[in-house]
């Protein structure tokens, strides 16, 4: 393979057999190396291959300053995650989780540790998310000697979580769902005074309900209103939970300006009652 352009000693990219640049990484594998000349495949370590051009070009940007040792230990994880999470992931987790591995160890070494607010509501949410940022932590410790906090799985799963859901447009959705979703449940637990078993059926529906409208109200969208007699009869069915679905209502009206539509209110409401159905 020729070298289409040097990046560093241990990096250089390269054209594959079907017209896509490929990202070549081993030690000393482009030293002296100038554009045209061959790669010696026995030196090649790793290679990456990003259809997308513009993310390439930032993962391209992130390599030339961060060590290799880092950019391996960061696709271990996300090849972890792939299994651990049985999904494929926007390219774009190249670059973001690469680049806030980076930063972090960085801020490790010199003392200085990042708090993340959500992070047990993120680790209630997203368990399994947040069960590759703890192994993102375990790899971090055995292949770098760097201890991360437990803050760090958080944030790591975030990555995760936003590659899922976004299409890499790069804002952080996924705190602001683990935050909206935080704010309704607290909502209706102080409506009822109550906490709910975190380990039913129920709750899990719930919580993956508050998930896909934090999802809607932080896109704009709303659920067409094509179920106005059915609200009818679940407003008189389900009485004390279709009041506590109207405070939330108010709540999202208020402090986000979305106007929660009669049919969301219908599933919302369904949901609040089967949470409380023993209560």
């Amino acid at each position: 393979m020729k070298i289409k352009r040097v990046l560093n000693n241990n990096t250089a990219i390269s054209v594959n057999q079907n017209g896509l640049d490929v990202l070549l990484m081993g030690p000393g594998i482009a030293f002296g190396k100038k554009q045209g000349q061959d790669v010696r495949l026995d030196k090649v370590e790793k290679t990456f291959i990003i259809k997308d051009k513009a993310t390439l070009n930032k993962f391209t940007d992130l390599v030339i300053d961060v060590p290799m040792t880092e950019i391996l230990v960061a696709e271990k994880v996300i090849n972890f995650a792939k299994l651990k999470l049985g999904k494929q992931f926007n390219e774009i987790i190249y670059v973001n989780l690469t680049d806030h591995m980076h930063n972090a160890i960085a801020q490790a070494h010199e003392g200085i540790t990042l708090r993340n607010p959500l992070k047990w509501d993120i680790a209630r949410f997203y368990p399994d998310e947040y069960a590759v940022g703890q192994k993102a932590l375990a790899v971090v410790k055995n292949d770098l000697g760097t201890e991360l906090e437990d803050d760090e799985a958080a944030f790591i799963a975030l990555h995760f979580v936003n590659a899922e859901v976004e299409n890499g447009n790069g804002q952080n959705l996924a705190y602001d769902v683990t935050r909206i979703v935080k704010e309704v449940e607290d909502t209706v637990k102080n409506y009822f005074h109550t906490e709910f078993d975190e380990t039913s059926l129920n709750y899990y529906r719930f919580i993956t309900h508050l998930k896909f409208f934090a999802q809607r109200l932080l896109a704009g969208k709303h659920y067409e209103d094509d179920d106005d007699d059915l609200l009818v009869v679940i407003k008189q069915r389900y009485t004390r939970a279709f009041a506590c679905a109207q405070q939330v209502q108010a709540f999202v009206k208020t402090n986000y300006n979305y106007a929660i539509s009669g049919t969301e209110l219908l599933y919302l409401t369904v949901h609040i009652n089967r949470l409380i159905k023993n209560l």
